[in-house]
């Protein structure tokens, strides 16, 4: 059986990482300098603007709470069955954004989290990733459906009636997944799924649900100082109807991470041009939320990326969840 030398593999693993980091900035690179709706002396003047501070601030703690509560989130996962320090998990999420930034719906960050496991613990690690992400989209599901509803009734974008039968429709859909649920695909069902959960002690599940809740409002709430910043000063409710729509629609969509901006972008525009903000600010709100919860993760991601050693730690443990 052929085998590749030592040298060999450690020359295709800076390949990869190399690929994976020079790939990210050129496709950051790219994306913003082919954007003609972008007027970077607009930013200027909006942060210029008297009494701004204040909002810049609150907008940048955001961005850095909604990184470090998915940090805080994956480390409390893992302690079902090891435990890892902040800087570990930070380093497992950081460099997963920075590998999942070319897959669709940053799928690639599954493999990523479970290469800093042994290979029988892949599965559950990937479970585990799972149930983070999956607390953060039922919360975007529920809050999305709710917005649009509310921002329907105001705006009257579709009838009524065939909303409340879209909502049926959905939950239709939810039901026929959950009676599928013991059906087994690659190893991986949803059955699987649910026992895992249930493997996990509540406490951990419990604080998974909170940390998403919080890192969802962070994440909301951060669009909407966003707006206040560009001028824009629609009523409270009206403003986070239409952001959790545009979030909830924006997810529901393939696509990757480096398009993101992009998509939920077109979302907004038709949203926020019902209630009549300009669609420079619209382009420029989604924008700048990209580059701050995802180019500069994705950058500082890029140095864990490079320090990641193919050579997995002796000393993680099997993967033995337990009840408390």
């Amino acid at each position: 059986m052929f085998t590749l030398s030592r040298k060999a593999k450690q020359f295709l693993v800076l390949t990869a990482k190399i690929l994976i980091v020079g790939g990210a900035f050129y496709f950051i690179y790219d994306r913003i300098a082919q954007n003609d709706n972008l007027d970077w002396s607009r930013l200027e003047e909006a942060i210029t603007r008297k009494n701004s501070g204040w909002l810049v601030a609150v907008i940048l703690l955001l961005s850095f709470l909604n990184r470090f509560i998915e940090i805080l989130k994956w480390q409390n996962l893992i302690s079902s069955f090891k435990k890892i320090s902040v800087a570990q998990s930070t380093d497992q999420v950081l460099a997963s954004l920075t590998a999942g930034m070319f897959t669709p719906n940053g799928v690639g960050e599954y493999a990523a989290k479970a290469l800093y496991y042994k290979k029988a613990q892949a599965k559950n690690i990937v479970f585990l990733n799972l149930i983070c992400n999956g607390a953060q989209l039922i919360i975007a599901v529920l809050a999305g459906l709710a917005g649009l509803l509310f921002f329907n009734l105001r705006y009257g974008v579709i009838p009524n009636g065939l909303f409340v039968l879209l909502l049926f429709g959905i939950g239709a859909i939810t039901i026929a997944v959950f009676l599928s649920r013991k059906i087994d695909i690659k190893g991986y069902s949803l059955h699987k799924f649910f026992k895992i959960i249930n493997e996990i002690s509540r406490p951990v599940n419990r604080k998974n649900l909170l940390l998403a809740l919080a890192r969802y409002l962070s994440i909301i709430h951060q669009h909407y100082f966003i707006f206040l910043l560009f001028g824009v000063h629609l009523p409270y409710p009206v403003m986070l109807s239409a952001i959790t729509g545009v979030y909830f629609l924006g997810s529901s969509l393939p696509t990757f991470q480096f398009l993101d901006f992009a998509v939920r972008g077109s979302v907004a525009v038709f949203f926020f041009g019902l209630a009549g903000v300009n669609e420079w600010i619209v382009v420029f709100a989604a924008t700048l939320q990209w580059l701050l919860n995802i180019v500069i993760p994705v950058a500082l991601g890029s140095y864990y990326v490079f320090r990641f050693r193919t050579e997995r730690n002796d000393e993680t443990q099997d993967v033995t969840l337990h009840r408390e």
